[in-house]
């Protein structure tokens, strides 16, 4: 299996550090925010894995992560020219993943303390054209994608809410997606939002509709790195991670 981290954007909420340095190569604790996505991976015995990045400082990502070798793990690199969605990133993983192959995307500012191996272990035994996302409760699922549930069919989500007023779960979906090749056909299937960009919810929904979007919570804590106040609680929680 792969992996794929999501790390370009352009992180307007942490300006203006971000007006100097791509979000992901931050300091969360000791180490480079995305120090942390390869980790997890790794630890998951995914060890192919592909870097979406912005054109912003790509030379610090390769200077800092070279081959991956260091980090136990191979690194291929890819640059979203503009930014247009989590989908339309997702989509330049295409020629990435063989035919029927099963991979990891994990958005690069959302950090963890769960190990994905049991969740990966989950996804491998799912059918093929299927999809899995990993859920977390939250006290304002206002802010987030929010999992809707049918009590009839409970190991499936019924559909995503994307921040609603008045959500019907607290279960926020988290920024680890898992797919198989088949998710390249539905990002074709969807078309821009609002504010011109491919919606990775949009994505998801079809698997939802079609019955075939499963899910695991994670049980340990989670964060969106995206801001000065969790980019500080990130830095607390995540220390001791990485030796």
């Amino acid at each position: 299996m792969k992996g794929v981290i999501l790390a370009g954007g352009t992180g307007t909420r942490l300006h203006p550090l971000t007006r100097i340095v791509n979000k992901h190569l931050l300091p969360v604790g000791s180490y480079p925010m995305i120090s942390y996505g390869i980790e997890r991976f790794r630890q998951a015995g995914i060890t192919d894995i592909l870097l979406i990045i912005s054109k912003q400082s790509a030379e610090l990502y390769t200077n800092y992560l070279g081959s991956g070798e260091n980090f136990g793990v191979n690194l291929v690199f890819r640059v979203q020219e503009t930014a247009g969605g989590i989908a339309e990133a997702l989509n330049l993983a295409q020629s990435f993943i063989a035919p029927g192959e099963k991979f990891v995307v994990l958005l690069g500012d959302n950090l963890f303390l769960d190990d994905l191996t049991p969740y990966v272990q989950s996804f491998m035994k799912q059918a093929y054209g299927s999809a899995r996302v990993l859920l977390k409760p939250v006290d304002d699922p206002r802010r987030y994608g929010v999992a809707v549930f049918d009590p009839s069919q409970p190991d499936l989500i019924s559909y995503i809410e994307e921040k609603p007023e008045k959500p019907q779960s607290n279960y926020s979906v988290t920024g680890i997606y898992m797919y198989d090749d088949m998710v390249f056909e539905r990002i074709g299937k969807i078309d821009r939002s609002a504010r011109g960009e491919l919606e990775i919810t949009d994505v998801n929904n079809l698997y939802a509709r079609a019955g075939k979007l499963e899910y695991d919570i994670l049980q340990l804590w989670w964060g969106d790195a995206g801001t000065f106040e969790s980019l500080l609680e990130a830095g607390t929680r995540m220390r001791g991670v990485l030796p």
